[in-house]
């Protein structure tokens, strides 16, 4: 299995903003900058966030990114969603039933017991990622990154976030 390397930047993303204060956002070229990377590749996994009401687009010159909801309530599953899609990550085509020794389907008692395998260890899978939140995330960076890095990241984050009030 392997995820874009749009889930990670959409994962590190939201982890910033995570730190903003409600009435904050930040934009693409900001969050580009900050993880050094493609502003415009970065901008349609934001859309995508954006689509999967993870995180919110305010337009305009004071404008950018903050999240719709508490860290608690977004699981690390939805942002992996959001990017990669829902699409099972293995899909059997049995092939058990092809080729020169192939029966016919009825012949086969009961489904393909690597489907099942795979089917249960996705299953595992994204059952964990529902488990894990944004908010645990953002405690893993608290305990891991010390003082001055954190710090540094606030400063950096505060000299180019915009304020723009939050909806009612």
């Amino acid at each position: 299995m392997k995820l874009s390397e749009g889930v990670e930047w959409g994962l590190h993303c939201v982890s910033v903003l995570a730190g903003l204060p409600p009435e904050a956002t930040l934009p693409t070229r900001a969050l580009a900058e900050f993880h050094g990377l493609s502003e415009t590749y970065l901008s349609k996994h934001l859309q995508a966030l954006t689509n999967a009401r993870i995180i919110e687009s305010v337009p305009g010159p004071r404008g950018g990114y903050r999240l719709m909801r508490p860290t608690e309530e977004i699981t690390l599953l939805e942002i992996v969603e959001a990017i990669d899609g829902r699409e099972p990550l293995f899909r059997c085509t049995e092939i058990r039933q092809r080729g020169p020794l192939a029966g016919e389907p009825q012949a086969y008692l009961m489904s393909c017991g690597i489907h099942i395998a795979m089917a249960r260890a996705e299953k595992a899978w994204r059952e964990a990622l529902h488990a894990q939140t944004l908010a645990d995330i953002v405690t893993h960076y608290e305990q891991d990154v010390d003082l001055h890095q954190r710090q540094r990241r606030e400063q950096w984050v505060a000299g180019r976030m915009r304020h723009t009030p939050k909806k009612s």
